[in-house]
């Protein structure tokens, strides 16, 4: 067999080229008849994925998410600080930042005030619409917690889980961490500065609020959200403290502080594990255990010794999402030693094949590396994070192509193709990976 070293430079390669087709994807144009819409990406916009479908059986995945678009730029941050991605990326990061700061201009009143856009859906698709008051209440503060729009820049018109609280905190990390990485012009120094403190101001206003989970599928507190808003309020405060606006940096490290000591409450002690979310509801969910929680420890990038990669807690909860992912899945019996369990999300899932993703198995390989760095057990992390690489490995065609999903019985691609997410998360996954072995 190919020696690991050698498959991870050839994929990590393949990985960025796919990873960037999803970034300003101009040259693709998506129709949903159903809708009566032609969408055209315009610059800056990130689509899940740049392969069209429409749910026939794969999903339709063209959309700007606001997490994943976060994740991919960030990916792009790490594709530059290597040399990998040429001096075109600082353009992209900045065509990203000038396209979200114009998504600040959307409303939805005047859909709602409007019947004429909705005579040209079709009648059968009129019930996937969003209703006239959940689009007059989109105006203002409110687009920050759209899930998704459109990549031409317009609001999606579809019925979707919303709010959702991650978007505005991910991309005031992203933000934060390009700031470090390149050189801006005036031009762009003075957009990321706005953006980022709309997204930080939203994100101190807004975490307490109840809102939807990273998959977009119960309404509550979510472990994922509340940490990625803490650790975007804690670099946000020295970046306004370097900006010279103390009282706000002071007020946004209360709030991250805040926040941390309420995260402390999501550890189940019976369970041994960190809980994903607490349910608007009052009731408990059968996803409390949950991959959410180790991607939390990777987007917010923690370094202290608490809800980080050298949590002991995480590392438990790491564990429990192992022996419940290596028992579920035909594909993870008998395997042989070199390979770890491939990874899902949460117990129960029946999105698609409900199995295994390619970024959750690439999260635990990367929660091992990044935990690796300057500790005694260094190599017994290393070598457990290149065993979920091996996995990854086992279920990747030769192409180097990542689709969502790998079915939990058979191992074959399911749900979105050529998904950015997962070719973003082989990219930090390995940048994690060098940074151990350095």
């Amino acid at each position: 067999m190919e020696p690991l070293d050698r498959w991870v430079d050839r994929q990590y390669r393949h990985a960025a080229r796919a990873m960037r087709a999803s970034i300003s994807p101009l040259g693709i144009v998506k129709t949903r008849p159903g809708f009566g819409q032609t969408v055209v990406p315009i610059s800056g916009s990130v689509v899940a994925s740049p392969v069209l479908a429409a749910y026939d059986p794969d999903p339709d995945y063209f959309f700007h998410w606001y997490r994943d678009s976060a994740v991919v730029i960030d990916a792009l941050r790490q594709l530059f600080e290597d040399g990998s991605a040429g001096p075109d990326a600082v353009a992209q990061f900045s065509d990203f930042v000038h396209f979200s700061l114009a998504l600040q201009q959307l409303d939805g009143r005047p859909l709602a005030a409007s019947d004429a856009w909705r005579t040209r859906v079709a009648p059968d698709f009129k019930k996937f619409l969003r209703t006239d008051a959940d689009l007059a209440r989109i105006h203002g503060e409110a687009v920050a917690a759209e899930t998704r729009v459109n990549p031409d820049g317009r609001l999606d018109i579809s019925s979707w889980p919303r709010p959702q609280n991650d978007g505005p905190a991910l991309r005031a990390l992203t933000l934060l961490r390009w700031s470090r990485s390149a050189r801006f012009d005036p031009p762009l120094s003075a957009a990321v500065s706005a953006l980022l403190r709309a997204d930080l101001a939203f994100t101190q206003q807004h975490w307490r609020d109840a809102c939807f989970d990273i998959w977009e599928e119960e309404q509550g507190l979510h472990y994922y959200t509340l940490s990625i808003a803490a650790a975007a309020l804690n670099a946000g405060a020295d970046w306004l403290q370097q900006h010279g606006k103390g009282a706000q940096a002071r007020a946004a490290a209360t709030e991250a502080e805040t926040i941390r000591r309420a995260l402390d409450g999501y550890w189940l002690d019976d369970q041994g594990y960190y809980r994903s979310r607490t349910l608007a509801s009052g009731q408990r969910s059968a996803k409390e255990l949950d991959i959410a929680v180790i991607l939390a420890a990777l987007h917010g990038a923690g370094t202290g010794t608490v809800h980080s990669v050298h949590d002991p807690r995480m590392h438990a909860t790491l564990a429990q999402l192992e022996a419940l992912f290596d028992a579920a899945y035909p594909i993870n019996h008998d395997r042989p030693a070199s390979r770890a369990p491939a990874m899902g999300r949460y117990a129960g899932d029946v999105y698609y094949s409900g199995g295994a993703y390619y970024f959750s198995t690439l999260a635990a390989a990367e929660f091992c590396f990044r935990a690796a760095i300057g500790v005694a057990a260094a190599r017994e992390l290393r070598e457990r994070g290149d065993a979920f690489l091996e996995t990854v490995r086992s279920f990747t065609p030769p192409s180097g192509d990542l689709s969502e999903q790998f079915d939990q019985k058979t191992g074959a691609q399911t749900s979105a193709r050529q998904l950015a997410w997962s070719y973003a998360a082989f990219i930090s996954c390995i940048a994690a990976r060098r940074a151990v072995t350095a």
